[in-house]
């Protein structure tokens, strides 16, 4: 007879991110393969536990949003990093990030809800991070037209990410809303800590994050014309 599941042990624990600080002393692929069983124990499973959690948690926000609780493939970003154009030559990311995007999108620039875990540096929110060409200009163009809904859309929120130096070409300098026009990306995270992400309180923190969060996403998701 199989023996129970032991939902306790799949919980995101300290594991998890003594894990990472030690990949990040040891960033070399030999090291990394003779600790792939515990990457995969510590890593691996609990987090695809945690995104196994989230998809009635986000269905109930938005039925257009992505969870996929696969552990390759789905919603949790490959550890390998892309070495082609950086000097940094590390095989591996020092943190695990989770984005659950848009079933639009198919890229890390689609609007979508974000969890990065790594030491000393926790936190999730949504958004969308470096939106390009005409998904850009749509976004400023929809703020423009409905200012008075922006304005109600990130209400409380700590909108972060790069600003143009300068008003975007085409919009008007001196608009009421330039600060917001100049931003190349439109999200908005909460900061927290390994003692919450690894509690039992954490799933529901990170959803009621995503519920505050649930405003801008939508404002970014009429503007690029996807539902919400």
């Amino acid at each position: 007879m199989k023996a129970p599941i032991d939902e306790e042990s799949q919980m995101i624990t300290a594991a998890l991110f003594d894990f990472l600080r030690d990949l990040d002393k040891n960033n070399n692929r030999e090291w990394f393969k003779s600790q792939k069983a515990r990457y995969e124990a510590d890593v691996v499973d609990p987090v695809t536990e945690f995104i196994a959690n989230m998809v009635e948690r986000v269905h109930r926000i938005s039925p257009h949003i992505v969870v996929d609780p696969r552990p390759n493939g789905g919603s949790r970003f490959r550890i390998y990093r892309d070495t082609r154009f950086s000097k940094d030559k590390s095989p591996y990311k020092t943190h695990v990030g989770c984005q659950f995007r848009h079933e639009a999108g198919k890229d890390a620039h689609a609007p979508g809800f974000y969890v990065h875990l790594g030491p000393g540096e926790v936190f999730f929110g949504g958004g969308v991070w470096g939106p390009q060409g005409d998904a850009l200009r749509a976004i400023r163009q929809r703020i423009v037209d409905k200012p008075a809904r922006w304005e109600e859309a990130v209400d409380g929120l700590d909108l972060r990410g790069d600003q143009l130096a300068r008003a975007p070409k085409g919009f008007d300098p001196e608009h009421p809303l330039i600060e917001d026009l100049r931003r190349k990306s439109f999200f908005s995270m909460q900061d927290a800590d390994k003692k919450l992400a690894t509690s039992a309180k954490f799933e529901d923190a990170v959803e009621k994050q995503f519920e505050k969060v649930a405003p801008l996403m939508s404002f970014v998701a009429d503007a690029l014309g996807v539902e919400f």
